[in-house]
């Protein structure tokens, strides 16, 4: 496969796992190219044009040429100036790596992490939160990271991967709507009664079985395992964590449980406060699981997978 068709298979795949759903998102789209059809020609060419086909801010080839054969691909959750060095390690070694794919971004895509929490909005209104109470408590939320993600120096592993003459990308949204898709379709399938029956669930995907190996497996941090789960929302997508306000609405809106990858003392906090049951899956096996799904079709096009840097790696 070229770098090209992986680029666009990862974006395609995320579209279709989108929990918004594609309607949705094609709405995205159409609406960057309105606003880019009415730029002045100087602003154009400031525009990020990956925009109008590629809704996810955070997913990007960060560098090299499109239209190069991909054959080995270096893979994991956490890809920074040590793993592009790994990466050349490994081809002195004779085991040639032609692209290193990271999941959490780097470069302009982690600049830009801030624009995909938008779809938290989408997410909670779908969940039963009034879209403008979504947007409202969203906002804020949305500022604070935009500003905290300005002062960091996101190009170190570009500029390595640069100067060392590897191709690096990044699969980030698409990658957690996949294992967003994919609990939450299980969990409604499911319907499990108690928190105790959701970790169960969990743990039959084998990245979280592995997991548990290593002290990092599904945990309930609100509640305990003979709770009643109720409605049961997994939480995994949409850039990082969203507004700690959201606990209250989700609970009005009738969510029992939660099922996250992550989640801050602050947000546990006020879980706790509004009554709403809380497991943290794990948050390298839930980016695993969501890599995982997409890496099995780059395989299927004759890709090898080398994991490294937190991927599990698990085939379906």
């Amino acid at each position: 496969m070229k770098l090209r068709e992986i680029y666009e298979l990862a974006i395609e795949l995320g579209k279709a796992n989108d929990p918004r759903g594609l309607e949705e998102v094609q709405k995205i789209l159409n609406n960057n190219m309105e606003k880019y059809n009415k730029l002045e020609d100087e602003d154009k060419k400031d525009y990020d044009q990956d925009k109008l086909f590629n809704p996810y801010s955070d997913t990007r080839v960060l560098n090299g040429d499109l239209d190069k054969e991909i054959k080995r691909v270096l893979v994991g959750v956490d890809m920074e100036v040590a793993e592009v060095l790994l990466a050349d390690r490994l081809t002195e070694k004779g085991k040639v790596i032609d692209l290193i794919i990271a999941h959490h971004p780097e470069g302009k895509a982690m600049a830009a992490l801030h624009e995909v929490m938008h779809m938290q909005e989408d997410i909670l209104a779908k969940h039963g939160v009034p879209i403008n109470v979504a947007e409202g408590i969203m906002a804020a939320r949305i500022g604070e990271v935009r500003r905290a993600l300005m002062p960091i120096n996101h190009n170190r592993a570009v500029d390595a991967a640069r100067l060392l003459g590897y191709p690096l990308m990044c699969i980030h949204t698409p990658a957690d709507n996949m294992v967003n898709t994919y609990l939450q379709k299980k969990m409604d399938e499911k319907k499990p009664e108690r928190l105790g029956d959701v970790v169960k669930l969990l743990k039959e995907e084998p990245e979280y079985a592995e997991a548990v190996k290593y002290n990092a497996g599904p945990t309930i941090v609100v509640g305990n395992k003979e709770r009643r789960a109720g409605k049961v929302m997994v939480d995994m997508t949409g850039g990082t964590g969203g507004s700690e306000h959201a606990y209250k609405n989700l609970m009005q809106a009738g969510v029992g449980t939660m099922v996250v990858m992550h989640i801050s003392e602050k947000h546990r906090k006020e879980a706790e406060k509004n009554h709403v049951n809380v497991i943290i899956a794990g948050h390298m096996a839930s980016d695993s699981l969501g890599l995982n799904l997409i890496l099995d079709k780059l395989e299927e096009g004759g890709i090898e997978i080398v994991p490294t840097a937190g991927l599990l790696r698990h085939k379906r």
